[in-house]
């Protein structure tokens, strides 16, 4: 048993090295090739193997992963008609306009004409009008009384009944026509046409005495009456009474009077 044990391990002993010579001239063929890119390690026969840089060759990926680059693109060549590339022998190729100079610009457009009017220029103030400025004044000033433009005012008549209603017309110092022209002094011209066109009566106030006195005008047929009473001479005036003439009503309201008159400040 110990003689055929020590021949098989004889055996074994002579065809190992064989075999080992065989694998290395295996994997340097495949080497070779470019079919196996790794790198085995040593063996008892043979030394290290450094396999060959594969620059050109393309490194593929794992096992079950595909290549991520695409495939380049091939332009497809541009076919031409017959007639078309007759004008390219011709003429030559057309020159290709950039995308921004084939569009109108604002410079290559038409000049349009523009009317500019100046503005004009704003009034400046002249001089009356800055001296009519409002001026502030402080503390108590002295008014000064000049002379009347024209009679003053010493009462009034208001308009309570007929045409002219809430209207008034004033009473000026002196002797008072009423009418319905407007050449009266008292005018009652708001379309009563059964009043007088001319002096239908008289209203004085005489500033010596501070009295009003109504005075009808007997020429004229038309009919005056104050308060409700046909006067047939003159009649003495008392605040709010009321004067009837044709189909008007007008209030007496005095201004002057026992308590004031204007010559108290023509004196003063």
């Amino acid at each position: 048993m110990a003689g055929e044990r020590g021949e098989t391990t004889a055996g074994n002993e002579a065809k190992g090295p064989k075999a080992h010579k065989f694998l290395g001239s295996l994997r340097d063929a495949l080497l070779a090739a470019g079919r196996d890119d790794t790198i085995p390690g040593p063996t008892p026969a043979s030394g290290p193997v450094r396999a060959k840089p594969l620059s050109a060759a393309p490194v593929p990926g794992p096992i079950g992963e595909e290549n991520p680059s695409p495939p380049p693109l091939v332009a497809k060549p541009e076919v031409l008609s017959a007639e078309e590339a007759a004008r390219l022998a011709r003429t030559g190729p057309e020159p290709k306009i950039p995308e921004r100079l084939s569009r109108p610009s604002e410079a290559d457009a038409p000049p349009t004409t523009r009317v500019v009017r100046p503005e004009s220029p704003k009034p400046r103030p002249s001089e009356p009008e800055a001296a009519e400025r409002t001026l502030l004044i402080r503390g108590k000033q002295k008014i000064e009384h000049g002379i009347f433009e024209r009679d003053p005012v010493v009462g009034f008549l208001i308009v309570v009944g007929g045409p002219g209603l809430g209207s008034f017309r004033p009473i000026f110092e002196g002797n008072n026509t009423v009418g319905r022209s407007s050449q009266n002094r008292i005018p009652l011209d708001f379309g009563d046409e059964a009043i007088s066109n001319e002096a239908q009566a008289y209203l004085r106030y005489d500033s010596s005495d501070r009295s009003f006195l109504f005075v009808p005008n007997l020429a004229k047929t038309n009919v005056v009456s104050v308060n409700d009473k046909r006067p047939a001479g003159p009649v003495p005036l008392q605040p709010m009474d009321v004067i009837t003439l044709g189909r008007t009503q007008v209030a007496f309201l005095p201004f002057c009077g026992s308590e004031f008159d204007w010559s108290e400040i023509s004196e003063a």
